[in-house]
């Protein structure tokens, strides 16, 4: 407040005292005995005691500034003890990292001066304070789990690139990446840490020692007799990395960790602050547990759970006299995290939903009556950030008790609507990083997480093939086996159910943020959020290079399933109040959201190209389709110069609006980074394509009235320009006549699910596949511990030494699998699950049916980012390979009309002359060649319009030239591998023997040919006569050109091995040669199937390309089976005899059963038409 103890007056804040009428109706001031007692009871003594009535003062709101200042002073001798903390310490009380010359390396450190990630090989950074004698501690907290060292070093220590903390006389560190301890040398020490740990560093300056532990647990002495004396002082240091962070702890916030006896925090906790804070929470305590009876005229006991204000003058009176003393200090990161949080989590500790505390509620709303507006806003966001950090860095127990608590404590703060706002429009995004509120890490170490007493019977799959994927056989299981999988899957379910709980909070959080109706007081959370959300995504989708900016993937995955949830609910329940919109199950994104400006795609590629482009080019489609006008601002030419000029210009402005915060290289430059700093601030001014109707809402086609856009930022954006009114249609301005005039949903929400699509390409499904590497480890263990059990089984008695190192190893393999499957159940639950499945499979149907509304517009399609068809293919490749076989896709609903609708997508758009980007058609045709290697998407295939079909085939078959024919070729190939001669093969016979890299790879699936689309290729070939040659030639060229470079490179590879010196072939050289030699091998299989379905192009001489095409393909066929392959002793033999790694493939048969087929062909029908 303005004026502190001031009595009862108060500058901001005036309270109305009921007057003598009024008091039979409310309570108001009470009388003078009462009141005494009233105050008495609420403010004790420090020992809790009230004096005798007779021997204490009689107290009034008048006196009693006086009486709560003396009690405040009593007992207060912390500055005694503050001058005896500093004994042994040198250096400013308040310790921070040393940026300005304690470092070496390039280095990000936190505005705090805390929290600090490496951005060169191997940076080094000391703290600004140091000790030589006494206990001290300090804590760590590991952001990453790479490779640093951290410990305690002295001022004469000299670190470089190479040489960190630990590598030099008088430094001393932990690495428990490593699991190692340095000092010069190195020895095994601790344990192994992971994202989410905290380290404690001990130093004993009495006894010379130095120790460590992690998450509380004692790592014992790492370091005994180290160097004391005079000149001696030790720094807490670190060395790491590029791209590790942490955050250190001093003691600016209290240990996470108790102390252990007799040592000390660097940093003195704020003591007489403390003393003071906790008096005054008990005050408040005793306000809301004391009631006051008028009519009886008595204090009474009160349900401290069920307490409000009322309205009480008396009340509200004290209560500011308390708030008078503690609002200063709820300012201090301290004192909120040991103390306003712990009174905060003692209220939800008597369990129940939230909402069964509406004490939370009540105790916000008074520290925003009762404290300056600046004092809660710094309140509220040390206590969010002190919440997420401790939910962050909790350890997991089996019941994930600590993380349920923090999450519950924040709901109860967001539950308070003008906090939550506040919190949304100045911390969640911009101060803190709250997408870790909905993380839930994976415990490294299953013992500490409890996962042995949850899932105390591991099991995995032990039935494989040759090629280690499990058998798809149906085989006996045994009843040992059938026991162990059925307890192993009960400890899963636990485990699921438990984690659920977690994930119910973390939606309840999002729902919260997503709150449509809490208008009071200013906009409404959503649209808060929606802008937060949208900078969040430009974040990410503008710094891929930065990976200190981006949000970790591992998190993305969690916040997309959450926000997936959250969106649905509100989603159906819109659909509920509103029968004519979408549900959730039919939702998609309308294609006007894509160019009218209205949701800003950053620097994201079009389909169609640049936005600019697009803009000058198809404007006349925009005004004719969808009735809107680009800005004429927007249509100014823009050369690649241009464009050039305005990102370099728009960064500078973006680096000289950017806060500063400390760069450990002597210069001050904004840091970004996963701790707890500030974000970049953010520019993008090219392409921010937010706009807004300033015409009336769009009448039937006609008599139109052109809609013209401007640009607005995300910030400037309303409630009026997202949702719409009074006829404008808001998101959806622009309407195309092929949209149907019927409602989807809240306008909102589908800017949501547009973030949403665009995170899952931003990050998650490359964290889907990294995830898969658990399993991956699993089945590779189960198969080494299999064959070694094996071996023990063949094993003679009589070599001892050999049963005994084998069981040795049985005995490591089944610990190891004991470890991975537990780990893998918790992966599975969080990541894999089938709830988890549905979501993606939910958010390919929504690309799909996003796709089809999208390409009904025709020339207007192009404005749809890449992304879309991106998470498309993504998604359905992560439901195919990722999922199983924990979950089948085939179990979802409507998989087949899935599949179908996909492949029409691919088979549609991969030669679509409105997607000009050449890494999308390319992505588009890799799609396509994988959907026809597999029997199920084959058939899908089959199954689309017989016209999409026919269009696709002539596709298929135009020229090669300019354009990536290899994928085209490896199409028809997959469609041929099954008919061919000698072609029913899945891998080369003489390949048989060895193991593939990969048995999932499309190239090694079984032969699955399609006479259906074989027809169509034959009917097109035969029908249209200049097709057929173009096509032809087209092969014939690739031929001719792929098999002279094979010969030109095994020539080459020859020569390099017969010289007398030592030579080694490059391995990119034997690639290369290995690709053009399977190349051959693919276009003249392509050949052998054209002569096979329609050998009248080559035999028909009333056709006048016949005879020449005969003999091309003639003079190609001798020149590269006869010449070359067939010939005793050629080149082509030493190089195969030569067996080289890479050119495994390369071999007699695969070529010259594809020129037999040829002729074999030819002579059959040549005698046919004779």
């Amino acid at each position: 407040m303005t004026s502190r103890g001031a009595g009862t007056a108060f500058s901001r804040k005036n309270y109305r005292l009921s007057t003598e009428p009024e008091k039979s109706k409310v309570t108001g001031i009470v009388n003078s005995r009462l009141l005494n007692d009233y105050l008495h009871r609420v403010f004790t003594n420090a020992d809790g005691n009230q004096p005798a009535a007779a021997y204490r003062k009689h107290l009034t709101f008048q006196n009693l500034q006086e009486h709560l200042d003396r009690l405040l002073a009593e007992e207060n001798g912390s500055e005694d003890s503050r001058d005896q903390a500093a004994e042994g310490r040198l250096g400013p009380s308040t310790v921070v990292l040393d940026h300005t010359s304690g470092f070496e390396g390039l280095l990000l450190v936190d505005d705090d001066l805390l929290g600090v990630i490496g951005h060169s090989n191997f940076g080094s950074i000391r703290a600004t304070t140091c000790v030589y004698k006494g206990k001290w501690i300090y804590e760590v907290l590991i952001s990453s789990q790479g490779l640093m060292q951290i410990g305690w070093c002295t001022l004469n220590c000299r670190f470089n690139q190479e040489e960190g903390v630990g590598d030099t006389p008088d430094s001393y560190a932990y690495d428990g990446n490593r699991v190692r301890k340095w000092n010069v040398t190195t020895t095994n020490y601790g344990k192994s840490w992971a994202a989410g740990d905290i380290v404690s560093c001990l130093i004993d300056l009495d006894e010379g020692t130095i120790a460590f532990c992690l998450n509380g647990i004692s790592l014992g002495t790492a370091f005994d007799n180290i160097t004391r004396g005079a000149g001696m002082a030790y720094f807490p240091a670190i060395s790491l990395s590029f791209k590790e962070s942490v955050a250190f702890n001093f003691g600016s916030r209290p240990l996470r960790y108790p102390l252990l006896e007799g040592y000390r925090p660097l940093q003195d906790p704020p003591v007489a602050d403390l003393v003071k804070a906790r008096k005054l929470l008990g005050y408040l305590k005793n306000v809301i547990h004391i009631g006051i009876d008028v009519t009886e005229g008595k204090l009474v006991e009160k349900d401290t759970s069920m307490w409000q204000l009322q309205g009480e003058p008396t009340v509200l009176i004290t209560l500011a006299h308390i708030f008078n003393y503690l609002s200063p200090l709820m300012c201090k990161v301290y004192l909120v995290e040991d103390v306003l949080m712990t009174f905060l989590l003692s209220i939800l500790e008597r369990g129940g939903a939230v909402e069964a505390h509406p004490l939370i509620q009540q105790l916000l709303d008074l520290m925003w009556l009762l404290m300056e507006e600046y004092e809660v806003h710094e309140c509220l966001k040390q206590l969010l950030m002190s919440l997420l950090r401790a939910y962050r860095f909790s350890p997991i127990i089996p019941d994930l008790g600590l993380q349920i608590h923090y999450l519950r404590l924040t709901i109860a703060v967001l539950k308070h609507e003008k906090s939550r706002k506040y919190l949304l429009s100045n911390v969640l995004f911009d101060v803190l990083r709250s997408v870790v509120f909905f993380y839930i890490k994976s415990p490294l170490r299953v013992e500490e997480a409890g996962l042995q007493e949850l899932i105390p019977t591991t099991w995995w799959p032990n039935r494989f093939t040759k090629e280690g994927k499990e058998s798809k056989e149906v085989k006996e299981e045994s009843a040992e086996e059938r026991l162990r999988r059925r307890a192993y899957e009960r400890g899963c379910q636990r485990l699921k159910k438990r984690i659920e709980v977690v994930e119910g909070l973390q939606v309840q959080i999002l729902k919260l943020l997503l709150n449509n109706k809490d208008r009071g007081g200013g906009e409404a959370s959503r649209y808060i959020f929606l802008n937060k959300f949208r900078k969040f995504l430009q974040e990410n989708a503008s710094n891929r290079g930065n990976l200190t900016v981006l949000c970790p993937p591992e998190y993305m995955v969690c916040f997309l399933h959450r926000l997936i949830a959250a969106l649905r609910f509100f989603w159906d329940g819109h659909k509920a109040k509103t029968p004519d919109a979408l549900s959730s199950e039919e939702a998609y994104v309308p294609p006007q959201l894509f160019y009218n400006g209205k949701v800003d795609y950053f620097d994201l590629q079009r389909l169609g190209g640049l936005l600019s482009h697009l803009k000058k080019t198809l404007k006349d489609d925009l005004a004719a389709k969808a009735n809107v006008l680009i800005d004429p601002a927007e249509l100014q030419a823009v050369t690649m110069d241009d464009l050039d000029e305005d990102e370099e210009s728009a960064t500078s402005t973006a680096q000289s609006q950017r806060p500063s915060t400390a760069l450990a290289i002597g210069g001050a430059l904004a840091r970004p980074g996963w701790l707890s700093s500030p974000t970049l601030g953010r520019a993008n001014r090219f392409l921010s394509t937010a706009a807004v109707s300033l015409m009336n809402p769009r009448r039937p086609l006609g008599t139109l009235e052109k809609i013209k856009v401007r640009t607005l930022s995300v910030e400037q954006r309303t409630e009026e320009d997202i949702e719409g009114s009074h006829g404008n249609e808001g998101l959806l301005l622009g309407r195309p006549p092929e949209e149907l005039d019927q409602p989807i949903t809240e306008n909102s929400l589908l800017e949501v699910l547009d973030g949403i699509v665009m995170m899952y390409n931003l990050s998650v499904h490359q964290q889907l596949g990294k995830m898969v590497g658990v399993s991956d480890d699993v089945n590779e263990y189960a198969m080494a511990l299999k064959d070694t059990e094996e071996k023990i089984s063949r094993c003679p008695k009589r070599r001892r030494d050999i049963h005994e190192e084998l069981v040795k190893s049985q005995k490591v393999f089944s610990e190891k699998l004991n470890h991975l499957s537990r780990r893998l159940a918790w992966i599975n639950v969080t990541i894999y699950s089938k709830e988890k499945m549905q979501d993606i499979y939910w958010l390919l149907r929504v690309c799909i049916r996003t796709i089809e509304h999208g390409d009904r517009t025709g020339s207007l399609f192009a404005f749809m980012p890449e992304f879309y068809l991106s998470v498309a293919m993504n998604s359905y490749s992560a439901l195919k390979n990722y999922f199983s076989p924990v979950n089948s896709m085939e179990e979802l609903p409507g998989y087949e009309e899935t599949l179908m609708r996909l492949a029409a997508i691919l088979a549609k758009h991969f030669a679509d002359s409105r997607i000009v980007g050449t890494d999308i058609r390319d992505s588009l045709m890799q799609a396509l060649a994988s959907y026809v290697c597999y029997p199920h998407s084959l058939r899908a295939v089959e199954r689309i319009p017989e016209e999409q079909r026919i269009s696709m085939m002539k596709n298929l078959l135009a020229p090669y030239e300019q354009r990536p024919w290899a994928q085209t070729n490896w199409i028809l190939v997959r469609l041929w591998r099954g008919c061919g001669f000698g072609y029913r093969y899945t891998r080369l016979p003489h390949l048989l023997k060895t193991k593939p890299e990969d048995a999932s790879l499309p190239s090694l699936q079984k032969p699955c040919p399609s006479t259906l689309l074989q027809r169509h290729m034959a009917d097109l070939l035969r029908s249209d006569r200049d097709l057929a040659p173009s096509f032809l030639n087209s092969v014939l060229n690739q031929l001719n050109w792929a098999f002279s470079e094979f010969i030109g490179m095994i020539q080459e590879i020859q020569q390099a091995a017969e010289r007398l010196e030592r030579n080694f072939v490059d391995s990119r050289q034997l690639k290369v040669c290995a690709t053009c030699f399977d190349l051959s091998v693919s276009l003249l299989r392509v050949l052998e199937m054209t002569v096979t379905l329609a050998p009248e192009i080559f035999l028909d001489w009333t056709r006048p390309s016949s005879e020449l095409l005969l003999r091309r393909l003639a003079q190609v066929s001798s020149f590269s089976g006869v010449c070359y392959v067939t010939a005793e002793r050629n080149l082509f033999d030493r190089v195969v005899n030569l067996r080289l790694p890479g050119l495994e493939s390369v071999d007699h048969y695969p070529i010259l059963v594809a020129v037999t087929g040829i002729l074999v062909r030819l002579l059959v029908d040549t005698d046919v038409q004779g």
